[in-house]
């Protein structure tokens, strides 16, 4: 059975009951990749694990600014 002939049946049964329908395939994507990053950082942050991506970039960006200015 594929996603959308199996949110078709949901929603078919949440009429017949009175429930409100299930939401549709792929409505929550975007929120549960973010959610699954943030908590991916979160558990670097704690296991002691350096900043990666932008953050780390910046960092090195910052280190490597000329000290002649002040």
């Amino acid at each position: 059975m594929s996603i959308t002939q199996q949110y078709l049946l949901d929603t078919y049964r949440a009429g017949r009951l009175g429930e409100p329908a299930p939401p549709a395939p792929g409505t929550h994507d975007l929120r549960v990749v973010r959610e699954w990053q943030d908590r991916r950082r979160f558990r670097a942050v704690l296991a002691g694990r350096p900043a990666r991506g932008r953050v780390r970039r910046a960092l090195r960006r910052w280190s490597r600014w000329p000290r002649t200015l002040g």
